[in-house]
């Protein structure tokens, strides 16, 4: 997402045909709104007495979640930028021998980077599952549900990813950077399912408690 944009404008663009922005941009953005959503659980949480004894950690929480959040609205940019740059390849001319060795090489190579800009979202929205579940735990109980969204939101931004890793390395004409940009996200997307799975858990059990 363009953070120049509207949230309308954004998704008209969004419904159109054009491929950009398409699910891997939607997939980081997702990202930065379950950051967004663990900074409010973190402000409803700083300055409330109840809560003094984790303020200092939850301050902490906060500019990490502000960072990580940032990170993702360019990871959403990166991710549109790189589709171009492998549509770009691919109306490359190919006339002669030549022309088309140059552009199935561009298309190769914008391919690979239009993997690995996924992949880093799924490495980032890992690593956020790890803060939102110390900020549910640690933060205000009547956002909960609010921490358990973010816990959701930041496993499709992994998920989401997870396939459009795939769908580039699986286009990648090097077998050897293809089954390692696969394997590497296929681990990740599995541990953020059962980290997810048992965050929610825990998440609905404590609200119901």
């Amino acid at each position: 997402m363009n953070v120049e944009q509207s949230v309308k404008s954004y998704l008209e663009q969004l419904s159109s045909n054009s491929p950009t922005p398409g699910g891997g941009n939607v997939s980081a953005f997702c990202g930065a709104l379950a950051a967004s959503l663990g900074i409010m659980v973190c402000e409803l949480t700083i300055g409330k007495k109840k809560y003094a004894d984790v303020e200092k950690n939850m301050i902490e929480y906060k500019e990490k979640l502000s960072v990580i959040k940032e990170k993702f609205l360019q990871l959403a940019n990166k991710d549109n930028e790189a589709f171009d740059k492998v549509m770009e390849a691919f109306k490359m001319p190919k006339e002669t021998e030549e022309q088309k060795a140059k552009r199935n090489a561009a298309i190769q190579e914008a391919t690979l980077v239009a993997a690995k800009v996924p992949l880093t979202v799924m490495k980032n929205a890992f690593e956020l599952l790890d803060l939102l579940r110390e900020v549910y735990e640690k933060g205000n109980k009547n956002s909960a549900s609010d921490a358990g969204v973010a816990v959701l939101l930041a496993n499709a931004a992994c998920q989401g990813a997870y396939l459009n890793v795939l769908i580039n390395a699986a286009s990648l004409e090097n077998k050897a950077n293809s089954e390692n940009l696969i394997n590497e996200s296929n681990n990740i997307a599995r541990e953020s399912s059962q980290k997810t799975s048992d965050i929610f858990e825990k998440t609905k059990n404590g609200i119901l408690s």
